[in-house]
C-alpha cells in the first residue's frame, strides 16, 4: 500500500481529510488518480491487486474506494463484495469495457457509481466529491429526520433508517439506489427526466452521464421489481404502484 498525503493539509479544500483508497493495477493510471485526488485535498492510498486492496481497506478504513474491475489476485467485483461485507462504503468502479451487463453486476455487488475508461480526471474528482456529499447528507438526515416513512402500495420507504421494504420483505439498496428511489417516490407517478434525476441524485449536470441513470434504474428494478418504475421513452422515469 502506498499512501499519499494531500498536498495542502492546512487548507484541505473540498475533500477535507477524507481518505480515498485507489485500487488500480496500471501504475500510470493509479498515480494520475492519486495525484488528482491529492490536489483536491484527500489522503490517498493505492493498491494494485485484489488481496492487498481488501487488507488495506480493513486497516486504513477509507471513506471511499475508487476500484478497477480488472485486477490480479481476484477482480474488483470480489473486492467490492468483501469490503461491503466488512463495512458499507461508497465505491466508484472503473471499467475498461462499456458492457451494460458488467456494469449491472458491479452495481449489484454494492458499487454506487461507475466510469468507463478512458475518463477525465476532472470528472472522476467531481464524482468522488458527489459520492461523499451524499454520505454526509445521509448522516445529516439520520440526525435530523424529515419525512418519516412513505408508503405506496406494498412499497415502504423509511427515510429515517434508510430502509426499504416490498411486501413486508427488506430490500438491500446501495446509498445511490436509495436516493434514486426516494427521489422518484417524492413525486409518485410524475415523470422525472434523466437530467432531473442526474442533478437531484448525483449532483451532476453533465447530460453525458444519463446512461448512469439508466443503469441504476435497471439495478433498482432488479431489487424492488420491474413494474414499480415506468419508463417514458425519450423522457425519463416515474414511480408507480404495479397493477394488482
Amino acid at each position: 500500500m502506498v499512501v499519499t498525503d494531500a498536498q495542502q493539509q492546512e487548507t484541505s479544500g473540498t475533500g477535507g481529510q477524507r481518505r480515498v483508497l485507489v485500487v488500480e493495477d496500471e501504475p500510470t493510471i493509479a498515480e494520475s488518480i492519486a495525484a488528482r485526488l491529492g490536489a483536491e485535498g484527500f489522503r490517498v492510498a493505492v493498491s494494485h491487486d485484489g488481496p492487498t486492496a481488501v487488507d488495506c481497506f480493513q486497516t486504513w478504513q477509507p471513506d471511499l474506494v475508487v476500484l478497477d474491475v480488472m485486477l490480479p489476485g481476484f477482480d474488483g467485483l470480489e473486492v467490492c463484495r468483501r469490503i461491503q461485507a466488512h463495512r458499507p462504503v461508497p465505491v466508484l468502479m472503473l471499467t475498461a469495457r462499456d458492457d451494460e451487463t458488467d456494469l449491472l453486476v458491479g452495481l449489484g455487488v454494492g458499487a454506487d457509481d461507475y466510469m468507463t475508461k478512458p475518463f477525465s480526471m476532472r470528472e472522476l474528482a467531481a464524482r468522488v466529491n458527489v459520492l461523499l456529499r451524499r454520505v454526509e447528507r445521509a448522516q445529516l438526515a439520520a440526525r435530523t429526520p424529515v419525512g418519516g416513512t412513505l408508503r405506496l402500495g406494498e412499497l415502504e420507504i423509511d427515510h429515517v433508517q434508510r430502509r426499504v421494504r416490498v411486501a413486508t420483505s427488506d430490500v438491500h439498496l446501495t446509498p445511490t439506489e436509495f436516493d434514486l428511489l426516494a427521489c422518484l417516490a417524492a413525486q409518485p407517478r410524475a415523470v422525472l427526466t434523466r437530467e432531473q434525476l442526474l442533478a437531484e441524485v448525483w449532483d451532476w449536470t453533465d447530460a453525458s452521464g444519463t446512461r448512469t441513470v439508466d443503469s441504476h434504474v435497471k439495478a433498482l428494478r432488479r431489487k424492488i421489481g420491474a413494474n414499480w418504475i415506468r419508463t417514458v421513452h425519450g423522457v425519463g422515469y416515474a414511480l408507480e404502484a404495479p397493477a394488482p
